[in-house]
């Protein structure tokens, strides 16, 4: 069936608390898109953020982040009083998210939620704990001590903890005993209320579209608990590390610097790891978007150490057999495979083999800096099985894009369009109707684009730090006039479902 949905991140919802949260502005933020006749709303990566703020860069690719709990929930607990929503609210930015403000403010009034909570009785809390042992135990473990070094990397540890040395961990588990449970009621205060904002969702005819990165980050639960499953040197550092080589976009390639993989030993033990955390996943969302899926064909390795990635070198991944194993244990999961950016035989292959859909950018079709593959993202070139997306969140808004590209990028954009005028907002709109209208399966609007902002409202710059991530939609944009337009547009074009479907 053909569907449409909307990409925002949970912490671009409006609220009065500085970030997107799993308030009620998330239910209303779900009626807006069954009113819209929307289908889908894919989500970012909802992991805990560290250094540069990215949920590309988490703490744990098992952990949820704390700053998606709704005070609001907490005071409908008795956890919080309205005094203390009422203070973190007074100063709370609503234009953007303030990272700085939310680290100096939001795990403060956490902390007074937790010393009530902890004296309560929470029946559901220790089969909680029973069921995420295999990674809540080492996470919470390892916030509680990266807080003990002032927030320090693990790598600038004592050597002892550094290296999980059986009698430090029991020590830090008896001196950190308090500091460990308050990380463990956070996960388990996330869950709860993400799971009641996703049941909202399904009620109401909306699937969760997920994010997941490909890698992790170096500084994580995941890579410090368990090195083994990378590529490391002696010092249980990462010995090469991910990027992206010099193409058109990039004279020095990105250098994202997360550990590699050691797929020989993710094979041997019949790939466990993944199937943990594509189990997970499955849990929390409808669809499951990998991102950089082209790296379980080849990966690029760069020496660690190297400030470019321009060293670099493509070394193959796993390709199927991880597929494989996963249909084998796990059955049927919806995946959207991402194959962005330098494609090549191997790759188109194996996204063939898998069967997954893969994705289109409407924005790629018109970029001259990269002819080679650019006819791929005509949708005149479209098959029915993949994701049409006017742009993705590392994409400029297509607002910003209009006032970007070359002058013979946008006439050749009016001529696709069969268009004589020159206008932003037409051809904006003439994008939105070319994604829709494609044979596309299932088409994603990022919110931006609906609303016709300029790159003032970009979620990311690729390679770039301090203002990514903050984007937050106003309150009053979420109209009945845009919900409208929006459903008369998808109703057009065939992606709006009977209304039992939405039921």
């Amino acid at each position: 069936m053909r569907k449409s949905g909307v990409l925002m991140p949970i912490f671009s919802l409006p609220g009065r608390y500085g970030i997107g949260d799993f308030s009620e502005e998330g239910r209303r933020f779900v009626d807006f898109l069954r009113e819209a006749g929307q289908s889908c709303w894919q989500i970012l990566p909802i992991g805990p953020t560290g250094y540069g703020d990215s949920p590309y860069q988490s703490f744990s690719t098992f952990a949820g982040n704390p700053y998606f709990i709704s005070p609001d929930e907490l005071k409908k607990q008795g956890l919080l009083t309205e005094e203390d929503c009422e203070e973190l609210a007074k100063d709370a930015p609503e234009e953007a998210v303030d990272y700085g403000y939310l680290y100096n403010s939001r795990y403060r009034i956490l902390r007074k939620a937790f010393e009530v909570w902890k004296q309560r009785e929470n029946p559901g809390f220790p089969e909680y704990l029973e069921e995420n042992s295999f990674w809540i135990e080492d996470y919470a473990l390892f916030m509680a001590v990266k807080d003990s070094f002032g927030g320090a990397g693990f790598s600038f540890w004592d050597d002892e903890i550094r290296f999980r040395k059986p009698e430090a961990l029991a020590r830090y588990r008896e001196e950190l005993a308090d500091d460990i449970l308050f990380y463990e009621f956070l996960q388990y205060e996330f869950t709860r209320e993400w799971f009641s904002l996703k049941e909202y969702a399904n009620s109401r005819g909306v699937e969760i579209i997920g994010d997941i990165p490909i890698y992790v980050s170096p500084d994580s639960a995941d890579f410090w608990a368990s090195p083994e499953l990378f590529q490391t040197d002696d010092e249980n550092l990462p010995s090469r590390v991910a990027g992206c080589p010099p193409d058109g976009f990039s004279a020095t390639g990105q250098l994202w610097g997360n550990p590699l993989y050691d797929w020989d030993y993710h094979e041997q033990t019949n790939y466990d790891w993944w199937l943990k955390r594509i189990s997970k996943c499955r849990e929390f969302y409808d669809i499951i978007r990998i991102d950089h899926f082209r790296g379980f064909d080849e990966y690029y390795s760069i020496p660690a150490g190297e400030d470019t990635a321009k060293n670099g070198r493509w070394v193959k991944g796993p390709g199927m057999k991880l597929f494989r194993k996963i249909k084998e244990k796990l059955g049927n999961i919806q995946i959207i495979a991402e194959d962005l950016g330098y494609i090549t035989d191997s790759v188109r292959e194996m996204v063939a083999q898998s069967g997954y859909p893969n994705m289109k950018v409407i924005e790629f079709a018109f970029d001259s800096r990269d002819s080679s593959s650019r006819d791929a993202y005509f949708p005149h070139n479209y098959t029915k099985n993949c994701v049409v997306y006017t742009g993705t969140h590392d994409n400029e808004t297509l607002a910003g894009w209009l006032g970007s590209i070359l002058p013979e990028e946008r006439e050749e954009l009016r001529t696709y369009l069969h268009t004589r005028s020159d206008e932003d907002q037409v051809l904006v709109d003439g994008c939105i109707n070319l994604a829709e209208a494609s044979v596309a399966d299932l088409c994603i609007i990022p919110m931006q684009d609906w609303l016709g902002l300029d790159n003032r409202a970009r979620i990311n710059q690729p390679s770039t730090l301090g203002k990514n991530w903050t984007w937050r939609v106003a309150l009053g944009d979420l109209d009945e006039e845009l919900a409208a337009r929006m459903h008369r547009m998808t109703t057009a074009y065939g992606r709006c479902g009977s209304e039992s479907d939405r039921q």
